[in-house]
């Protein structure tokens, strides 16, 4: 945004030329005017009240003496009626001609194109938000409601006077907290409740005596595991309630007071809507019998009934069914089909194509069968395909019959067998998504979700057994990949075996090498299934299906592919868009595809038993790393121009993608961090060791995001062991400079202490340079953390002694500003703004962004303890809108909370407690011992604002994780309980 003020949104323009030139108002806000982009003058405050009182009204009649009492009330100058009149005057010469009228001695505002008035496009989207709520769909009424709440520009009618414009401000200001409210509610509704916090406590700081903002405030701490505090909320309520007005909260506030004491399970995240019963199966006629233990899929159920509900009246209704082997395509059709069969009173067809083999179903012949079943006697069924298809769409006119065309090899085996006339519908099932298929209602068929999964297996288990170790039979539904054939096969064995246990069964799909040998049952068997359609693959086809199932990840890029491949982008993409038509691969979005779980095992099976040379496999995954890697440093060298890492790399073969703007080279970073983390370890041990290390490190964002810094600490961990037990001491040393920064962000700063002494030992040993320049840095860190300030001033000299060896910048600039966190400690803030300046001068030179949030960060710190409150809240609002940028979420909460610091200083308690709720939510770097800095700070500006109880819910949670803890911070919140116990 710029800055300058909101034109009302004009929602439905009839063309080009009137939107440029048409009307626009807004009095959700100051009073203002616009003609297509240009503002219009609306004169003295008198005048904008009058403008604002004929909008309001709607198009309505106000006469002059209504004019008046809006304007002046009781008391009007003696020229009010000639003053309204010249008021009139004017704005009709500003306006378009018609717009404002005279009108039995009266005035109005009429003409105005939908959209026109800001309050009007509010009162829509309100009202649309309403009939989205009561149609179930939260979602789309949440977004409604905030595009409402989005056209407040400040406060109503700001700067309008009399006693109207005070009224309707009143007014409108209710209506924005009771849309507020709402949508807040929906928040709840739909899961957000760690979200609201933030929000609810600035609005109830605010707006102290209104209750259902503190209801909502109660149920959303409740749900994110905070009861004490929502208890603290309701003691707060009805003691300022008392004090303020003498009265009690009202019932509601009670009743959820009295449930949160109880832990009512009622007050837990809402469930989905169960789906809607289909209706029963009935008798079919050619149809094979549908399974007695048909689970699940309702959506699919519901969505496909309705397709053939619509069949009488259309000349012909088609769905195509299209997914994986094995993920029970066929038992739905048929099911579906047994349910529409009254629908179908002239019969239901079926017939298997077999697809799937090397020789599928002739049309002819199939056409030969169903002519037959539809009583055509044999000496009258012609020879040819076009003859036989013709003489079935003859036989079929009229009747209102189904057809169920099942395990189709393509559209055109398809085409012949369709009836083509009205009242008649086909269902047709395969492993190629029939795009070709004109008018084809398509539905691409997934597995099973995890519930779903469940209740098939306990349907055919039992579920007696399946009670006593649910968590065991959820662990074989995993390792079946939800898919509905492995799961029936799985049952299956476990039913006929009456001396296994679920836990038996469930350790022997463990074993990922014989999981597929373990899932087959008499003539059932899933790797069967697979292996149809892997057959009928084009070589090239068939060694891209074979490699790409070779990665870890939980997808695959199509760049990544490429390199696996070795292959041309536009060539890999042809190869994997024939998969995904196939089957054997998914598109999980535009440029990634995916394998379920039990393909990626047999096309890994594939690979071992027909890559050739075998040595292919390991120079796939090398590839792999290579383009992680490249792609990887060059993210880096985007984000920290200057910076020398990516000169201290291992050297890789195969290149990378290249980025020309930060943005999309960070998009990259975190959108692949699973797959190139998955990357990092499954490289490890393949003799690629060093580049695994160098990648690790050289992604250490993902160490600092927040959602991937468990994952990347387990690496971390994993890589250090086996490079100590390779004996690799460079790589060992590599490893525990990036484990040490993971173990900070943890906030394990003894263990990450240690792990930077061993990794610097061990660097030089090796000779090493680039580990001696970051150690020393991290230890610095590390001491602040713990309190030893004169350590710490070591480290970071030593620190920016060895970046100035090596000519890295950035780093010298990092050292620059860690070191002002100490001196910001000792006392010497003039030291500390003048070393964090030079840090941002740094980075300002280099251009970088996501240290430049750092060092921001830093000289707010050291200006708000010079008590240049506003300078320093300037320069971490920039910090956190930069950390926000680049997704660095922890550092985004440690922003946070030091803004929160800096209001509570600058005597801004409520703004203080909602940017301590943003930390809380977001998580901030220093793990728990930083949170409990936080929950102390939140409980400050609580108690500055008369929330008692919630301050003191707050100290206590922080007085138990310094405990825990051992800190010294302790003994300060232990100080400010006693106060709060004595009063």
């Amino acid at each position: 945004m710029d800055g300058g003020p909101r034109v009302p949104e004009q929602r439905r323009p009839d063309s080009d030329s009137e939107e440029s030139t048409a009307l626009r108002f807004s009095v959700l806000g100051p009073v203002r005017a616009w003609r297509g982009p240009d503002t219009l003058a609306t004169g003295s405050p008198q005048q904008r009240a009058l403008l604002a009182a004929l909008l309001l009204r709607e198009g309505r009649t106000a006469t002059a003496a209504e004019l008046i009492d809006a304007l002046w009330g009781e008391e009007p100058p003696s020229q009010a009626l000639a003053a309204v009149r010249t008021y009139a005057s004017r704005l009709r010469k500003a306006l378009d001609a018609g717009v404002l009228v005279s009108e039995s001695g009266g005035y109005a505002v009429r003409g105005l194109p939908e959209g026109a008035l800001d309050v009007a496009t509010a009162q829509d989207l309100a009202t649309e938000a309403e009939k989205a709520k009561s149609a179930g769909d939260l979602c789309h009424a949440r977004d409604l409601l905030g595009r409402a709440l989005a056209l407040w520009d400040g406060e109503a009618l700001a700067g309008v006077p009399g006693p109207y414009a005070e009224a309707q401000r009143v007014r409108l200001e209710e209506w924005r907290l009771q849309l507020l409210e709402s949508r807040l509610d929906m928040d709840l509704e739909q899961g957000c409740h760690a979200e609201a916090v933030s929000e609810l406590t600035a609005l109830t700081a605010a707006h102290p005596l209104r209750e259902r903002l503190r209801e909502l405030l109660m149920l959303a701490l409740y749900r994110s595991g905070r009861q004490a505090e929502a208890l603290a909320v309701y003691a707060d309520t009805r003691r300022l309630l008392a004090d303020e007005l003498g009265v009690d909260p009202r019932p509601g506030l009670r009743e959820l007071q009295q449930r949160i004491l109880q832990a009512d399970p009622g007050l837990a995240e809402p469930s989905a809507p169960a789906a809607e019963t289909a209706p029963a199966p009935v008798r079919p006629h050619q149809l094979p019998a549908t399974v007695p233990d048909f689970t699940g899929r309702a959506a699919f159920v519901s969505e496909l009934s309705e397709v053939l509900a619509s069949a009488e009246g259309r000349v012909m209704a088609v769905s195509a069914l299209a997914g994986i082997g094995g993920v029970g395509k066929t038992t739905l059709a048929v099911h579906v089909a047994h349910q529409a069969r009254s629908a179908f009173p002239d019969g239901q067809l079926y017939v298997d194509l077999q697809g799937a083999r090397s020789r599928s179903a002739e049309p002819e012949t199939v056409l030969g069968a169903f002519l037959r079943a539809l009583g055509t006697a044999d000496s009258a069924i012609p020879d040819s395909l076009e003859e036989r298809s013709a003489l079935y769409r003859s036989v079929l006119d009229g009747r209102r019959v189904l057809v169920l065309l099942d395990n189709a090899r393509d559209a055109a085996q398809v085409r012949p067998l369709l009836p083509g006339t009205e009242g008649c519908a086909a269902l047709v099932t395969s492993r190629v998504r029939m795009v070709d298929l004109a008018g084809a209602h398509l539905i691409d068929l997934d597995v099973m979700s995890p519930e779903e999964a469940l209740q098939l297996f306990t349907k055919i288990v039992g579920a007696e057994r399946v009670a006593a170790e649910r968590e065991s039979a959820l662990d074989v539904v995993a390792a079946c990949g939800f898919l509905p054939l492995a799961i029936r096969i799985a049952a299956s064995r476990l039913a006929a075996r009456r001396t296994w246990t679920v836990s038996v069964l469930a350790a022997k799909l463990a074993d990922e090498r014989r999981r597929l040998d373990e899932l087959q049952a008499g003539d059932l068997a899933v790797k069967a299934t697979f292996e149809l359609g892997y057959g009928q693959l084009e070589p090239a086809q068939a060694r891209a299906f074979r490699l790409l199932g070779l990665a870890d990840g939980p997808d695959i890029s199509l760049a990544a592919a490429a390199a696996v491949l070795d292959l041309p982008v536009e060539e890999t993409e042809d190869l994997l868009e024939s998969l995904v038509d196939t089957s054997l691969v998914e598109s999980a979005a535009p440029g990634r595809y995916r394998y379920h779980d039990l393909v990626r095992l047999y096309a890994r099976a594939c690979a071992e038993r027909d890559e050739w040379p075998p040595s292919e496999r390991g120079a796939a995954i090398s590839r792999l790393l290579d383009f992680y890697l490249a792609t990887a440093a060059g993210v880096y060298s985007i984000e920290r121009p200057g910076d020398r890492l990516v000169n201290h790399l291992e050297a890789t073969r195969h290149p990378g993608l290249t980025f020309t703007e930060g943005k999309t080279a960070v998009d990259w970073l975190y959108s692949e961090a699973n797959c190139l983390l998955a990357c990092v370890r499954q490289s490890a041990g393949s003799g690629m060791l060093r580049r695994a290390v160098d990648l690790l490190w050289v992604a250490k964002d993902l160490a600092e995001s927040g959602a991937n810094s468990y994952q990347y600490e387990t690496i971390a961990v994993a890589l250090r062991d086996l490079a100590r037990e390779t004996g690799d001491r460079r790589a060992e040393g590599r490893a525990r400079t990036a484990l040490t920064n993971a173990l900070m962000v943890s906030d394990k700063f003894a263990q990450a202490d240690e792990e930077a002494r061993l990794a610097t030992l061990l660097a030089q040993e090796a000779g090493d340079l680039a580990p001696c320049c970051w150690l020393p840095n991290d230890r610095g860190i590390i001491a602040f953390y713990q309190g030893r300030n004169a350590d710490g001033e070591k480290y970071l000299q030593e620190a920016i002694d060895n970046y100035r060896a090596d000519g890295n910048l950035p780093g010298e600039g990092s050292a620059l500003c860690n070191l002002s966190r100490i001196r910001v400690r000792l006392g010497r803030t003039r030291s500390a703004i003048e070393l964090a300046r030079r840090g941002v001068a740094i980075y300002d030179q280099l251009g970088m962004t996501v240290r430049l949030a750092n060092s921001r960060l830093a000289l707010g710190i050291a200006l708000s303890a010079a008590g240049q409150h506003s300078e320093a809240l300037e320069e971490l609002h920039e910090a956190l809108r930069l950390f926000r940028t680049n997704r660095q979420r922890l550092w985004e909460g440690s922003a946070n909370f030091r803004i929160s610091e800096a209001h509570l200083a600058d005597g801004h308690p409520a703004l203080a407690a909602q940017h301590a709720e943003q930390a809380l939510a977001l998580r901030v770097i220093g793990g728990d011992w930083m949170r409990a800095n936080v929950l102390t700070t939140l409980g400050l500006a609580l108690n500055r604002l008369g929330q008692t109880d919630r301050a003191r819910a707050c100290w206590t949670e922080a007085l138990s994780i310094h405990e825990e803890h051992g800190a010294s911070e302790a003994e300060q919140v232990r100080a400010l309980l006693v106060p709060a116990a004595a009063a």
